[in-house]
């Protein structure tokens, strides 16, 4: 079987969230979604968990961290092509997310980056391998 990742974000209005997540192409699983929780499914092996801020205190006894004014990590996702670069970037933007740095091109791999709604930072990224130096 697959490993699979599930990464788990604290988000101030889940159906916000969900809606945002949707829009960049996620789709949601209702078997794992109640009120305080959102499972968003990307692939078979990468899922975003959207989490209340009550729901995602369960799991921890640390401070919630203000995503929009500090950082803990950056989630980043490779994608087919340059194209699926921009439209997951573009549809980000489009549904209110922000873009913290301009679009990156280090020649064998381009990179865009956004903020979610709540401030969680992604990078979306498309590796051309044959155009790997050295």
């Amino acid at each position: 079987m697959a490993k699979k990742i599930f990464i788990n974000l604290p988000v101030a209005d889940l159906n916000k969230a969900m809606a945002f997540y949707t829009n960049i192409g996620f789709t949601n699983n209702p078997v794992f979604t109640d009120e305080t929780a959102a499972c968003m499914v990307l692939s078979d092996e990468i899922y975003a968990m959207l989490l209340t801020h009550d729901k995602f205190s369960e799991f921890t006894n640390k401070m919630i961290i203000d995503a929009k004014t500090g950082i803990g990590v950056i989630n980043s996702i490779s994608v087919d092509s340059l194209d699926e670069v921009n439209t997951m970037a573009d549809a980000a933007l489009k549904s209110g997310g922000t873009e913290p740095t301009p679009p990156k091109d280090y020649g064998f791999m381009q990179q865009r980056s956004f903020h979610d709604l709540d401030g969680h930072h992604w990078e979306v990224l498309y590796m051309d391998m044959s155009k790997m130096p050295g």
